[in-house]
């Protein structure tokens, strides 16, 4: 969070018009080489998804501007809530800076850490099981209000009697070396086991199957988007950071990046919902601003610094034209926009089913 003390903070936050792995403080471990090329793809990001996905991105300066912890903790769980709620598959949080910066200052286990980590920090323990969170996330001043906040209640956010064809899980220990094989605790009240070996507290989805005995027949370990692929189930977003908004658009994580560019503003072309029609896309992104927009964030980045938005984005838009506020707070914003963009992008994919 920012130095200062929050309650010296006046201004409110105002949007002119969203990896899953918690980081678990254990000792190094030497990288384990059993594990094969093909397993592996499914222990890291994924990158050539088939499914088309929805991303969006804010600036993390959205938190410095609110007035104390639990109002910065309440705008990160709302942002949160909005993300789940119209399945969004990630949410990229950028500086508003000039320069890349380290993104070490986004994971330190600092008090005062910066409102970008600060977000970033709370989407991604929200978005992770409650089953998971006491491994994968240590006890850190910015979670102190996280308990206030509603449960996101997404489908991989499962109870103890449950059962689905996928659930979430963090690896406990490492069986025997010879038996190839890794415990895994996935919520229920007996641990599985996964037929690779991988180290401990590294978060994975589990293929189920069907036998509710939890034997000790091995699972199977698949990548975080084989529940929406293979079953149709949202399973929850992806968390990015990038050090400033060119780093949104040329540091995708999926194959090819994204092929359409959405900005909101209150500068942007005004178009009703009904009357949108969105092009194909594979990968879209949605933009926000911060207090001053996006051309503030354009102004800060060298790279974009004295380009018009309109030529970066296939579609600049003020989904907002008539509001009796002179302000929209971030929360706000992301609500509405999500809300306004819900009958177009259902008609895309409609289209491509």
């Amino acid at each position: 969070m920012a130095k200062k003390k929050r309650d010296e903070v006046d201004a409110e936050p105002q949007v002119l018009n969203h990896g899953n792995d918690g980081s678990h403080d254990t000792k190094k471990k030497k990288k384990n080489k059993t594990i094969e090329k093909e397993q592996k793809k499914a222990l890291v990001d994924d990158v050539d998804i088939t499914t088309p996905t929805v991303s969006i991105a804010l600036p993390g300066s959205i938190i410095d501007n609110t007035q104390s912890f639990e109002l910065a903790t309440r705008l990160a769980g709302q942002i949160s809530r909005a993300a789940t709620i119209f399945r969004i598959d990630e949410v990229v949080v950028f500086d508003n800076q000039s320069e890349p910066s380290n993104d070490s200052q986004v994971t330190a286990d600092d008090e005062n850490e910066s409102g970008t980590a600060f977000l970033i920090r709370i989407l991604k323990y929200l978005e992770t099981p409650q089953y998971l969170r006491k491994t994968l996330f240590p006890k850190h001043n910015s979670l102190r209000f996280v308990g206030l906040l509603p449960p996101l209640d997404a489908p991989h956010h499962l109870r103890k009697h449950e059962w689905a064809p996928y659930r979430e899980g963090v690896t406990l220990a490492q069986q025997a070396p010879s038996s190839g094989t890794t415990l895994v605790d996935v919520g229920l009240s007996k641990n599985v086991v996964i037929d690779e070996l991988v180290e401990a507290g590294r978060r994975v989805t589990v293929a189920m199957g069907t036998n509710r005995q939890l034997d000790d027949e091995p699972h199977e370990v698949v990548t975080s988007s084989k529940p929406r692929e293979k079953a149709g189930m949202y399973w929850g977003y992806k968390v990015r950071y990038a050090p400033n908004i060119t780093s949104v658009f040329e540091q995708s994580p999926y194959k090819g990046g994204y092929d359409y560019l959405i900005g909101t503003s209150e500068h942007g072309h005004i178009v009703k919902s009904s009357e949108l029609e969105l092009p194909p896309f594979r990968h879209l992104l949605i933009a926000f601003g911060g207090v001053a927009g996006l051309e503030e964030c354009f102004e800060e980045d060298k790279n974009l610094k004295g380009k018009d938005p309109r030529e970066v984005f296939g579609m600049y838009l003020n989904i907002c034209p008539h509001q009796g506020s002179r302000t929209i707070r971030t929360e706000e914003a992301v609500f509405i926009c999500l809300q306004y963009f819900q009958e177009p992008i259902d008609r895309v994919l409609k289209s491509v089913n």
